[in-house]
This record gives C-alpha cells, sequence and structure tokens, in this order.
C-alpha cells in the first residue's frame, strides 16, 4: 500500500512541481525584464543628455560661443544621470572606461572657445560618440526574458532600434552643428555624415517592421512636424557642401530644429518603453496568476490524492488494527488466563477451550475488512484453539508427570522410613561394634535416601510428611542437616548461638541446610572442611545460618543467575532450569515455603570459594528455655558476609521498588 500511494503521489507531485517551476521562471522572468526596461530607459536618459552635450559641445568648438549658456545646464543635467547611474554595476564600468576623461574633453571645450579650433573639434566629437555608443551596447534585457513572448520581445527589438536611430539624429546634429558653425566639412566629416543618415534610415527600417501600429504612427508625426521639415531642408542643404564649398546656415536654426526632432524621438522612445513595461507588468500578473492557479491545483490534487490515500489506508488498517487487538487479547490475557485456569484445575480440560468451529467468515464481520481479514481472523481462532488444546495436553502430561514423581517420591518416602525403622532395630540388637558401625553406615545412608525422596516431593509441589511438633534448637537442626549428607566428617560446626526454630519449620530447615552442605561439600577440595555458623541478628531481628567453604567459588554471572533460581520458586523456574541446578530449586523452594522473610543468598568467601547465608525471620524462632546461654561470637568472615547479605537485600527492595513504580 505504501508503495502503490507513493509513486502516484511522487509522479503528481514532480509534475505539479514542473508547472510550478515554469510559472515561477515565468514570473521571474517577467520581473526582470520589467526592472531592466526600467534601467534602460534610465540609461537612455543619461544618452538623451550626452547627445545634447556632444552637440552644443561641437558647435561650441565650430565658434558658436552662443552654445555656452545651454552647455552648462545641459552638462549639469549630464552629472545628475551620472550619479544616478552609480549603483548599477554594468553601466558604472562603461562610465569608468569611457567617460573618465570627460571632466578633461570639457576644460579643454573651455579653454579652445575662443575662436574656431577645429584640430580639436573631431576627437572631440569621437569621444562623445564612443561613449554613447557603449552606452547603448549596455542592453541589461537578457534573452531569457524574451523568448516566451513574441509582442515583449518585438517591443524590446523596437526599442533598441529606436536607440540606435535617435543616435543616429543626435550624431548628426551634432556633427552638421560644428560644421555650420565652421562654414564647411573638413577632412572626412561630409563621409560620416553620410553614414550617419544611412544608419538612421536602416534603424527605422528595422524599426517599423517590429513596432506597432501606433508606434509606426508616432514615429511618422514625429518627421511630419515642422521642425522636422525644417531640419530635412538643412540636410538637404549640408549636402550641397560635399565637394567643401562653403555653407552658409544659421548653426542656432538646425540646432533648435534637430533638437526639436530628438526630443520627439526621445518621446517616442519612452512611449515604446511604457508599452514593453505595461507588456511586462501584464506578463507578470499573468504568471502570479498562473502560479497561484498551478499552487492551489497541485495542493488541492496533492489533498484528495493524499486523502484517498488515507481513506484506501484506513479501510486496511482499522480492520488490521482491530485483528492485531485481538491477537494481543488473546495472547496478553485470553490465552494465558485460560492455560493458567487449566494448570490449577484437577477437572476435564476441555470445558475451558473456546468452541472449535471458527466464527461465520462469509461476510467481513465486526472487524469491518475485506473476506481476506475475515479468514485472517479465523486462522487466528484456529490457532487460538490448537494453542489452547495443546496448553490442556501439555498441562495433563506435567500434572500426571508431577504425580507419577510425587507418587513415586511417596514410596521411596515409605520404603526409606520402613527400612530406616529397620535398621534402628537392628542397631538396637546388634552387640558386635564392627557389626553396628556398618550399621551406622546404612543408617546414614538411608538417611540420605530419605532426603532425595524429599526432595523429589519438594520439587513436585508435595509436601513431605516429616512433621516436627516440638521446637528444636539451631545445634539439633544443624546436626540433623549434617547427618544427610555424605562426607558429613568433613563439616565443622563452628559456631551455633542457641536459639529455637518453631516445630513446624524444624524438617525443611535441616532439608534446606542438608541441600547447601552438600553443594559445599561438592565444589569444595576434600581436604577443605566445610564451616556452618549460626546467630542471631538483634538488629533485623532474624536467625542467621552461614555455610562456607573453601572451594573453587562461583563467576559473578553465574553466581547473580544462582541467586535468581534461589529467589524464584514458581513451576517456570523449574521447567527453565537445567537438571544439574535442582538443588538451587529445592533450596529456592523451600525458602519459599518457610514463609515471607525468610532468604537464601550467595557470597563470595574471603580468600576463595562460596558461602550460602539462610535468614530465618522471628516468627520462626521459639521462646528459648531457661537456662544459661554462652554466645558465641561470629568468625569476622561471617560478620562481613551479614553486611553482604544486608546490602544485597536493600539492593533486591530497591529493584523491586523501581519495579513497581515503572
Amino acid at each position: 500500500m505504501a508503495v502503490v500511494i507513493t509513486v502516484p503521489i511522487c509522479l503528481l507531485l514532480v509534475v505539479a512541481g514542473l508547472a510550478v517551476y515554469g510559472r515561477a521562471e515565468a514570473l521571474g522572468d517577467a520581473r526582470t525584464t520589467r526592472a531592466e526596461v526600467g534601467l534602460s530607459l534610465r540609461v537612455q536618459a543619461l544618452v538623451h543628455q550626452l547627445q545634447r552635450e556632444r552637440g552644443l559641445t561641437n558647435g561650441l568648438l565650430g565658434g558658436e560661443s552662443d552654445f555656452r549658456t545651454p552647455l552648462v545646464v545641459t552638462r549639469e543635467r549630464v552629472d545628475t544621470a551620472l550619479r544616478g547611474m552609480r549603483t548599477e554595476r554594468a553601466v558604472e564600468d562603461v562610465i569608468q572606461r569611457h567617460l573618465r576623461r570627460l571632466p578633461a574633453i570639457r576644460a579643454a571645450a573651455d579653454r579652445d572657445n575662443v575662436g574656431p579650433n577645429t584640430a580639436d573639434r573631431a576627437p572631440t566629437l569621437t569621444f562623445y560618440t564612443t561613449a554613447v555608443d557603449a552606452l547603448n551596447a549596455v542592453d541589461p534585457v537578457a534573452d531569457t526574458a524574451t523568448r516566451t513572448d513574441r509582442r515583449l520581445r518585438d517591443g524590446l527589438a523596437a526599442l533598441r532600434e529606436l536607440a540606435v536611430a535617435k543616435e543616429s539624429v543626435a550624431l548628426e546634429r551634432g556633427l552638421v552643428n560644428g560644421v555650420f558653425a565652421e562654414g564647411a566639412f573638413r577632412d572626412r566629416e561630409y563621409l560620416t555624415f553620410t553614414e550617419v543618415r544611412a544608419t538612421r534610415v536602416a534603424a527605422l527600417a528595422r524599426f517599423r517592421q517590429v513596432a506597432t501600429a501606433p508606434q509606426r504612427a508616432a514615429l511618422k508625426n514625429t518627421f511630419a512636424t515642422d521642425e522636422a521639415q525644417r531640419a530635412t531642408a538643412y540636410e538637404n542643404q549640408a549636402q550641397r557642401g560635399a565637394d567643401g564649398s562653403a555653407l552658409r546656415a544659421d548653426a542656432g536654426t538646425w540646432w533648435d530644429a534637430m533638437t526639436v526632432l530628438v526630443d520627439d524621438l526621445y518621446a517616442v522612445q519612452q512611449s515604446v518603453g511604457d508599452d514593453v513595461r505595461d507588456r511586462a507588468d501584464r506578463l507578470r500578473h499573468e504568471a502570479e496568476l498562473g502560479l497561484a492557479a498551478y499552487l492551489v491545483a497541485g495542493t488541492l490534487m496533492a489533498a484528495l490524492v493524499a486523502g484517498l490515500a488515507a481513506f484506501a489506508s484506513r479501510s486496511l488498517t482499522r480492520p488490521l488494527g482491530a485483528l492485531a487487538e485481538a491477537a494481543h487479547d488473546v495472547a496478553r490475557n485470553r490465552l494465558p488466563a485460560t492455560v493458567a485456569r487449566i494448570q490449577r484445575s484437577s477437572q476435564d480440560h476441555e470445558e475451558f477451550l473456546p468452541p472449535a468451529e471458527p466464527p461465520d467468515t462469509s461476510a467481513a464481520g465486526p472487524l469491518g475488512g475485506a473476506t481476506e481479514i475475515a479468514a485472517v481472523a479465523a486462522s487466528l481462532h484456529q490457532v487460538e484453539h490448537t494453542a489452547l488444546h495443546l496448553a490442556a495436553q501439555q498441562a495433563g502430561l506435567r500434572r500426571n508427570t508431577t504425580e507419577s514423581l510425587a507418587n513415586l517420591g511417596r514410596r521411596n518416602q515409605n520404603l526409606v522410613r520402613r527400612q530406616l525403622s529397620l535398621i534402628t532395630r537392628l542397631e538396637q540388637q546388634e552387640l558386635d561394634p564392627d557389626a553396628l558401625a556398618e550399621l551406622f553406615e546404612l543408617d546414614h545412608l538411608a538417611t540420605r535416601m530419605r532426603r532425595n525422596a524429599e526432595s523429589l516431593l519438594v520439587l513436585a509441589g508435595q509436601n513431605p510428611p516429616r512433621p516436627t511438633a516440638a521446637p528444636a534448637d539451631a545445634l539439633e537442626v544443624v546436626q540433623s542437616a549434617v547427618a544427610e549428607v555424605e562426607q558429613y566428617r568433613r563439616v565443622l560446626i563452628a559456631a551455633v548461638e542457641p536459639v529455637r526454630v518453631r516445630g513446624h519449620a524444624v524438617a525443611d530447615v535441616a532439608h534446606l541446610l542438608a541441600e547447601l552442605i552438600e553443594n559445599g561439600l561438592n565444589f569444595s577440595p576434600p581436604t577443605e572442611p566445610v564451616e556452618v555458623h549460626g546467630w542471631y541478628d538483634a538488629e533485623d531481628d532474624t536467625y542467621c545460618f552461614a555455610v562456607i567453604d573453601h572451594g573453587i567459588g562461583m563467576p559473578e554471572e553465574d553466581k547473580e543467575r544462582a541467586n535468581a533460581r534461589l529467589s524464584h520458586s514458581g513451576e517456570e523456574a523449574l521447567l527453565s532450569a537445567s537438571t544439574r541446578f535442582l538443588g538451587h530449586l529445592v533450596v529456592g523452594r523451600l525458602a519459599h515455603r518457610l514463609g515471607e522473610g525468610a532468604q537464601v543468598q550467595l557470597f563470595d568467601t574471603t580468600g576463595g570459594g562460596l558461602s550460602a547465608l539462610l535468614a530465618l525471620p522471628g516468627r520462626l524462632l521459639a521462646p528459648a528455655q531457661a537456662g544459661p546461654a554462652t554466645p558465641q561470637p561470629a568468625r569476622p568472615a561471617v560478620s562481613s558476609l551479614l553486611n553482604g547479605f544486608r546490602a544485597g537485600v536493600a539492593r533486591a527492595e530497591a529493584r523491586s521498588t523501581q519495579g513497581v513504580s515503572s
């Protein structure tokens, strides 16, 4: 579903992104064109003033001193326009390259304006013309901004051709102005005059090809004015001076007529620029509307696809979620609860099982999904039924096995009890010391057999019927435990403070100590004794038995796992534990049967080995009998063992508290 939903959404986003990118690019082009057309018009304003200054300067150098006053005003306008161009880098570079010598040219013109100075007129005209051509060559409007709209492209072309035509007219004005002021053409001036007129004619022809009808009409009106006609008459008169003959024409009248024509062309140029800017504004507005429309359409389509995808996904996830919830309920609640009832019950297990037939799957059912999901629900129901059947069979098998073991343990116990009774009678009747010693060995062996039978009953969950009605002294309990181990001669009862253990706990305490002592004997060298200590801890109101060996010890990880087995007495621990650790499970179950407060924990022995500490709560202790008692202090190693036991209990309680809080 994720792939099926993601692929069309990604394709849709790609298509929408391309469309939005195209609209955004068109919008950027329109904005760029609009801004750069404005810059182009500002450049033409500077060019217009430079053309005027060129003509006036050329006339001044030709000898017309009347041009000094308008020249000063024109220079101020040029300077103002130049200051406005300082922020435009492209124009600033042209100004730095071509107008850097403008102050020197002006100063030279001012020095030589006393009389005709034909030597400086041509270079000055060339300087201004080169600068104007360089400014006209600055075309900030990029081709990419004009390729999408023909009208805009034609308008920009018309604007460029009109700039060329206007420069030709202005150059002709300045050139002929100097000629009329001097009275004749000199050197190559007439050839320049004809080239300028040809350039103007060609530029105007190209303008008419790309201009609109109103723009062509405006240009026609410009050349139809009286001043334009007068300028044409002066041009015709100038043509007659091709052979260098004297020209009798008023330079001021020529200047005024051509200035009107140049100004009119500049007005047409501004009108064309305004048309181009209006077209760019319109394109920008259309691009903004198109971009907004694409964004809205793309958003709506994406929302629609996402909604459909969510609906389709929901139609699957809702029934699957309900199915998963049902599966979790089966796994966490129903199945464990039913298995627990089966294991606790001694009746027929079939009453706890759900119906064997699954519910009707012809319809989608309460899950609200398709037929396949209903089939999965039916399969889940069948899995639950099969799991419960297996659990019931396993519980029955486990119960039968446990009962068989318990039955076998009771039989062995009865046989061992009868055997002990027989051995006791034989001991009482035997007078031969050697035979009596052998009977004692046989009695000890039978006692160990009885402990093993009782351990089997403990693992089977049965209470061995060996209660002691009367309380017993702690030393007697230890001696009884020592009597049930094989290598009892290696056991050293070091120091056992007097205390009386209640009768119902005596057998379990003795059995538990026997298991711990047997473990210490098996995992210590044959030459090393196993010590047994006992003392009363008034601070915690507990009586502690310590079984200390000096054997191979146990790694920290194994010791933690062993302590875990000693503290868990449930059936899960029996099923998960290895058979070589059954003694730990027997100890754990005996400690659990002693009730709350009874704990067994393993510690490292100082100098090597392992120590087991059994703590009995005060409720398992009977009041001591009257009589003198000589308490024996525990060894320092046992005191440190008790401190370690207290710290271990504190850590266990802290972990238990954290588990409850979490």
